[in-house]
């Protein structure tokens, strides 16, 4: 694929505007499904392949499930989070880990401090450098350790893509997605990562809130609405609209892609061709609004515009906003 092609795939999405001057466009696509699963509406080149990245967690831990992973509540969250590497999200590593007979030492997680600014400054202050475990994948790595621990696989090379759990993994995404990935990665974190397109990331988190009760995507989809503060942290745009949409499945994955689904099944995915957050999640946020998240029963309306409100800074100051532009086609 080149450049070019991939450039071709994108539309305008978002404006920079300072004190009233555009001075910036960033490009993404993005597709919104109804609650029949039809489009609602698109923007770009929706059917090729991407890296969701992180919102393939939904989809990695469901798998995990499958297999027969032993997790609930709030640490099933944290095995599809992309964590902040607060106290209670290095606490629920430890346990899944500990629970499997295992430790952090066998992490692969490729080594950070914490992304929450004051566990991040507590770390530091406490002389801790970057370590696996305060990485925001280490829920997901600790859980793939654990399912390997569980069927007696090699804990050693869980990250190898020929690994039978990673070639599992890879099994569930393309029977969820409805189609086959056509490019393998290497994550951020060091595992796998799997192309799939925008559509059918769309239809995996359709697929996670629909999912019939008792079934391993439904239980991933629970423990992550009921636990946002596991999924991502207390400063997070994904908890912070998980906590104000009642119902509402959100994940962000690198590089600014993001994918979410209310209730009764209306979903969207978005891609920043730029990769640029701010953007992302202004657009994430007019999307949902477009699909009608503020007349969700309980929806805190402030609460999802102010998260929607990306200010752009002036002298420390805000100046002006990322504006969402008009979303799409049918």
């Amino acid at each position: 694929m080149t450049l070019q092609s991939v450039h071709a795939g994108y539309e305008p999405v978002a404006e920079v505007v300072r004190n009233g001057f555009v001075e910036g466009v960033h490009f993404g696509a993005m597709v919104g499904l109804a609650a029949d699963g039809s489009a609602a509406f698109t923007v770009g080149d929706v059917d090729r392949p991407m890296h969701p990245r992180s919102t393939s967690k939904l989809m990695q831990a469901s798998g995990m499930r499958a297999l027969g992973l032993h997790l609930d509540g709030e640490l099933l969250a944290l095995s599809a989070s992309s964590h902040w590497g607060q106290e209670r999200h290095l606490v629920g590593v430890r346990r899944i880990l500990a629970d499997a007979g295992l430790d952090e030492s066998q992490l692969q997680t490729t080594p950070a401090l914490p992304h929450d600014d004051d566990a991040r400054r507590r770390a530091i202050i406490a002389g801790a450098g970057p370590s696996p475990i305060m990485h925001g994948c280490s829920g997901k790595h600790a859980a793939m350790l654990a399912t390997c621990a569980q069927l007696r696989w090699d804990t050693g090379t869980y990250l190898d893509p020929q690994h039978p759990l990673q070639i599992a993994l890879r099994q569930f995404i393309e029977d969820a997605a409805g189609e086959k990935s056509t490019h393998t990665a290497v994550d951020g974190c060091g595992s796998p990562a799997w192309a799939l397109s925008l559509s059918a990331l769309a239809r995996c988190y359709r697929a996670g809130v629909l999912a019939p009760g008792g079934t391993p995507m439904d239980a991933v989809a629970t423990a992550m609405r009921s636990h946002p503060e596991f999924v991502g942290g207390d400063e997070s745009e994904v908890t912070g609209l998980m906590r104000a949409v009642p119902g509402l499945l959100v994940k962000d994955g690198a590089e600014s892609v993001y994918a979410a689904a209310l209730a009764d099944g209306r979903a969207v995915a978005v891609k920043i061709a730029d990769g640029g957050f701010r953007a992302g999640q202004a657009v994430l946020v007019a999307a949902l609004q477009r699909l009608g998240a503020a007349a969700e029963p309980g929806s805190d309306d402030d609460a999802l515009s102010r998260w929607g409100r990306v200010d752009v800074l002036g002298h420390g100051r805000s100046v002006g906003a990322i504006r969402p532009l008009p979303l799409g086609r049918r």
